[in-house]
């Protein structure tokens, strides 16, 4: 039975106030957590990073196109008016980021490591990802400066 806890987010929450501090140069700010349908409200791109470990779960980031093209565009320093390989790999590092940030606030003292699997990015509007039927996924929609977007994540608890 996989379990979630409130205190598991906020490393994230905190995580994507400093991605916007530090390379976005923007303002961002959280909605209400709520608990999501994991399949619910898919975007036009999402980047899902696997986390494992003492705890294990996955952290995904949901984006329209326009703000997946002003926060790649923003992190590149450019323009980006098209969804190609170069926004998949920026929206793919922005989930890196985010993850690894909150994966160094989740250290617990036993030290034993947290791993990150490779981000996946899946683009289009017809899309559904299917996640375990037990999963409890908590959900922040975020609004910035540069668009909304949403951060879902989920974990379940290793025995030790």
């Amino acid at each position: 039975m996989l379990a979630m806890k409130v205190e598991h987010i906020n490393p994230f929450i905190e995580a994507v106030y400093e991605l916007f501090q530090t390379m976005l140069e923007g303002t961002v700010s959280r909605g209400k957590i709520g608990v999501s349908a994991g399949s619910s409200n898919p975007r036009d791109i999402m980047a899902l990073i696997g986390m494992s470990g003492h705890t294990r779960g996955t952290v995904a980031l949901s984006f329209p196109t326009t703000t997946a093209l002003a926060m790649v565009g923003k992190m590149l320093g450019q323009q980006v008016t098209i969804i190609d390989e170069t926004v998949s790999d920026g929206i793919a590092e922005i989930v890196n980021i985010v993850a690894g940030s909150a994966k160094a606030k989740l250290v617990r003292d036993d030290d034993r490591p947290m791993d990150l699997s490779l981000p996946t990015v899946v683009r289009g509007n017809n899309y559904s990802v299917e996640y375990p039927s037990q999963a409890v996924w908590l959900e922040v929609p975020f609004k910035s400066s540069l668009g909304e977007f949403s951060l879902r994540v989920t974990f379940e608890q290793n025995p030790s």
